[in-house]
């Protein structure tokens, strides 16, 4: 949670680039429950973004501000999925991708306009190659230790459990590279050695594209991380370019030890239940270049039973020895796929129970496992991957590899 919570909202910061001139902006976060930082009690108008597990708090917020007599504006991934829901709560909810929309909801406060809502379809499309510079500056001298970037938008597997493209509704895009790197330079005049994460779903859909982005990368001296599906590990040369680009590590979503329980995760194809036999392969060939990976398992899925603790313990410890290692829980999110699927089928645990979408806590009915089964089973793994000699023992590889690629570089400079 502290490294979650080290990250600047993007969103914000873009929206603040997008608000009309003669405005005056502040950046503030509130970080425990039912605390309102100061700064806030000044504005005429609060955007506030926020995910569905703290968007309890976040409504609390709204209407404390609301009562003080400020204007509220909500949006972001729950919101944009629960519209009525937060209309309760501010004074306009933005559905969708908010660049163009957030003008008008300034227009609208300004003119002292009733609650409504600002649906993206009502605008023109928004277009990643105009997109301004977010406002980085407003973060002041904040210690984060990652900064965001965002090079691409959605995802194109379009996983039924998956919450973070729901609000888009358009298809996978990605930006000028000559606009990325006005944006990672932006950063980097404020912060010079600032560690850059890629605000995307799955970078490297494009790899001819994702060369592109490489080469261009390599002569900033950048350090930075991404996330992007498994088959980055079919292509040779991005891999290489990958690592001359500062590329430290790879954030891919696994979700299973094997194909049991991918088959239809995705409502498009069943790409990870193909890829699935190679994924330890493709795990050591991805490392062997100097790039980590981070490799996402999600426990509970439908036809998971008890046994997949061991299979994901096999897996990280003695087959594909993953760098990082990330475990989260079945999770249905409002707006998801999945969501919908599990409320016909009458196995929604606690719905509306937003504060239990954290990806740790149980919210629907397993089909293979009890709640004591998987409890237990997520205990016993993380225990297990997460003690400091099994770390030893996955990353001594990598570190051995990353040692040796750095003396062949110096003998070839």
């Amino acid at each position: 949670s502290k490294q979650i919570a080290a990250l600047p909202s993007l969103g914000l910061l873009q929206l603040a680039a997008c608000t009309p001139r003669g405005h005056e902006l502040v950046y503030a976060e509130a970080r425990g429950v039912g605390e309102m930082p100061a700064e806030l009690g000044a504005c005429d108008l609060v955007a506030i973004s926020t995910f569905s597990a703290q968007v309890f708090e976040a409504y609390e917020l709204a209407d404390r501000l609301r009562a003080a007599g400020v204007k509220v504006a909500m949006g972001g991934l729950h919101v944009s999925v629960m519209p009525e829901e937060a209309l309760a709560h501010a004074d306009y909810v933005v559905v969708g991708e908010g660049e163009n929309a957030w003008p008008e909801v300034v227009r609208a406060a300004e003119l002292g306009e009733p609650a409504r809502m600002f649906d993206a379809k009502e605008f023109e499309p928004v277009d990643l190659a105009t997109v301004p510079t977010p406002r980085y500056d407003l973060l002041g001298d904040r210690p984060y230790n990652r900064f965001t970037v965002q090079t691409t938008r959605g995802c194109p597997h379009a996983c039924e459990f998956c919450a973070s493209s729901v609000m888009l509704r358009r298809p996978y895009r990605k930006r000028p590279i000559d606009v990325i790197l006005r944006d990672i330079r932006a950063i980097r005049a404020l912060r010079p050695n600032a560690f850059v994460e890629f605000a995307d779903d799955d970078t490297f859909v494009d790899k001819t594209w994702g060369k592109e982005l490489c080469r261009a990368l390599e002569p900033l001296d950048l350090r930075w991380f991404t996330e992007t599906d498994v088959s980055v590990a079919d292509d040779e040369d991005l891999l290489e370019l990958l690592r001359r680009a500062g590329c430290r590590q790879l954030l891919i979503g696994l979700e299973a030890p094997d194909a049991r329980g991918l088959a239809g995760i995705e409502t498009r194809s069943d790409f990870k239940a193909k890829r699935a036999p190679h994924y330890a392969m493709s795990v050591r060939r991805i490392q062997s270049h100097g790039v980590s990976v981070n490799g996402c398992f999600v426990l509970g899925l439908d036809g998971q039973g008890p046994d997949v603790f061991d299979r994901v313990i096999a897996f990280v410890e003695e087959e594909a020895r993953p760098f990082e290692v990330q475990l989260t829980v079945h999770t249905a999110f409002p707006g998801t796929p999945l969501y919908e699927r599990l409320e016909r089928e009458d196995r929604l645990l606690f719905p509306g129970r937003w504060e239990l979408c954290t990806l740790f806590d149980l919210n629907v009915r397993l089909t293979d496992m009890t709640p004591r089964e998987l409890r237990e089973g997520l205990y016993r793994t993380c225990e297990r991957v997460y003690s400091a000699a099994a770390i030893e023992r996955r990353r001594a590889p990598f570190h051995a590899t990353a040692r040796r690629l750095a003396r062949r570089r110096r003998c070839s400079a």
